[in-house]
């Protein structure tokens, strides 16, 4: 019955950071319907990018919270206790890391193409970011590192 709801717990996770990442892409496209591109780019602000960033920034969030709440803390404080450790604690520790700077980065990225949406005036440059949609790459690793770290968490 538990590993049942594991492997459930883990489809959620992933379905989560998925959806993340495909309001990433579609908030991107949405954003990009609103370019008008002459000597250097200016871009228009999108409501619907903006909310759509919103939203995957929520369910990255959401889906980090699922995956370290129900993960467990593995919590190795020295080098010492990482050396005596067993691989699969060490194997955790290491994704626990990895989970949070790939959300770190990935919500920054996404918060900051949605804020760039939020405004009511126009900007124009010479280059592009692609924040939305490099934030929604980093919701489908963030979703890889989590379920290795929930499955290795619970290993150990």
């Amino acid at each position: 019955m538990a590993r049942v709801g594991g492997i459930c717990l883990c489809f959620l996770i992933l379905l989560m950071d998925v959806g993340a990442g495909i309001l990433g892409f579609e908030a991107e496209i949405a954003q990009n319907k609103h370019m008008r591109v002459w000597i250097f780019e200016c871009r228009e602000p999108s409501h619907r990018a903006f909310l759509m960033g919103l939203g995957a920034a929520v369910l990255l969030g959401l889906s980090h919270a699922i995956a370290n709440l129900l993960g467990g803390c593995s919590c190795l404080c020295s080098h010492h206790d990482y050396d005596k450790a067993s691989s699969n604690s060490q194997l955790s520790t290491l994704c626990l890391i990895l989970t949070w700077v790939v959300l770190a980065v990935g919500m920054s990225m996404l918060v900051i193409g949605a804020m760039s949406n939020n405004r009511s005036d126009g900007s124009c440059g010479f280059s592009h970011h692609h924040f939305l949609s490099i934030g929604g790459i980093l919701c489908f690793v963030h979703g890889l590192f989590s379920v290795a770290y929930y499955i290795s968490a619970t290993a150990s």
